[in-house]
């Protein structure tokens, strides 16, 4: 019975190499892309951007096309229609932005004195008498640095313009961004087709449900966690507004953003919060409401808003998704923390297939044991699959 099931792992081991001396230098020309793609690295941020934002709009141009109007149309449309929410919500969110972040800047210097000459004598701590805080050089400061909003942007500019090589490439991948978009979202389905047509035929119904799954996974990813992170910023603004915090918008904003790492929004948020309320009342019984704004926060984030919008079907612990994010900017800089998340969810698919492969091979069988049979949802989606091959 032993040899029954060693002659076809001899054939397949064979099979495998004699493909791998027959088409080594295709698989030499794939390395040497996935090499390229890591030098290449810091000057990938634009199109990795701009790649995101064609994936989230295709499914409208597609709908779009289903009335009859063209690609370009559509994407024109799309396009109208984005550039004017984002421009709404810059006129009416920067103001108020901007107040909030003056009225932080004019009162730093007053909560140094506070916490130097009340918070922390109340805790038991002294400080040395040559390291005490110099309120008056610090307002002096803030003054001439930070006086209204033409401050702020000069104080930007300047240190900006510090390195022209550093302005001009911020500038090229500011406006790269919309133009890569334009052109990757017009040719999406054509870019689709072909790469399709590149996969080798005995891999299609394969590769197809692996694509149909991952597809799955990254529209819940990047669309529910967008969703997400807004709902959350509207609930933590709206929540710390209500309990008369001066800089409501300006946290509730930053925890919203930062919502996509599990449990670090709400961290960051909450002791953001805490610290401004206490500053601001100089009390501590504010400090309950803080916590009650983030424990509803959390609870309808984990209740309703990501089940709902989100759902089980990213399969990431989030373990997995905190150290993804750190290797994602190890090993890429901002562009991996961009990419972290969708590359994770992709290589979990991966990981769940070859789960899946691994449970029917001899391997892990025992030689008289009947592998288990395939999911109804994998035979429904090859069969599918395979009844489209050209």
């Amino acid at each position: 019975m032993a040899s029954v099931y060693s002659a076809p792992a001899r054939t397949k081991s064979s099979s495998t190499l004699s493909m791998l001396r027959e088409h080594w230098g295709w698989f030499a020309l794939i390395t040497g892309i996935l090499v390229m793609m890591v030098l290449l690295g810091p000057i990938l941020a634009p199109f990795a951007i701009a790649a995101t934002f064609a994936y989230m709009g295709d499914p409208l141009v597609d709908r779009l096309e289903t009335y009859r109007m063209s690609r370009t149309v559509g994407v024109c449309l799309v396009f109208v229609v984005v550039t004017a929410v984002t421009a709404l919500a810059l006129v009416l969110v920067v103001p108020l932005l901007q107040v909030q972040i003056l009225s932080l800047i004019d009162n730093a210097p007053a909560w140094a004195q506070w916490v130097q000459d009340v918070a922390l004598p109340k805790l038991g701590i002294t400080m040395p008498r040559g390291y005490q805080f110099d309120v008056e050089s610090l307002r002096k400061f803030m003054t001439s640095h930070w006086d209204g909003a033409s401050g702020i942007a000069s104080t930007a500019f300047d240190y900006v313009s510090r390195s022209t090589p550093a302005l001009l490439g911020f500038l090229a991948n500011l406006f790269l961004i919309p133009i890569v978009s334009f052109y990757l979202l017009r040719d999406w389905d054509t870019m689709v087709l072909k790469i399709r047509k590149l996969i080798p035929r005995r891999l299609l119904p394969q590769a197809s449900t692996f694509a149909a799954e991952t597809d799955d996974v990254l529209s819940a990813l990047i669309r529910g966690q967008l969703l997400v992170m807004l709902a959350l910023a509207i609930i933590y603004s709206l929540g710390l507004w209500a309990i008369g915090l001066n800089v409501a918008l300006l946290v509730g904003i930053m925890a919203g953003l930062v919502s996509f790492v599990p449990y670090l929004g709400f961290i960051l948020g909450l002791l953001a919060a805490s610290i401004a309320m206490l500053v601001q009342e100089q009390a501590l019984m504010p400090l309950i409401y803080v916590i009650i704004v983030f424990t509803v926060g959390q609870m309808l984030e984990g209740g309703v808003l990501t089940p709902m919008l989100v759902g089980d079907r990213i399969g990431l612990h989030p373990v997995a998704v905190i150290f993804a994010i750190m290797a994602g900017g190890q090993l890429f800089g901002f562009v991996g923390v961009l990419v972290a998340l969708p590359v994770a969810a992709v290589l979990a698919v991966l990981v769940r297939h070859a789960l899946r492969r691994w449970e029917r091979s001899t391997l892990y069988l025992d030689v008289d044991e009947v592998p288990p049979p395939v999911s109804t949802e994998i035979l429904i989606g090859t069969k599918q699959d395979a009844a489209s091959i050209p």
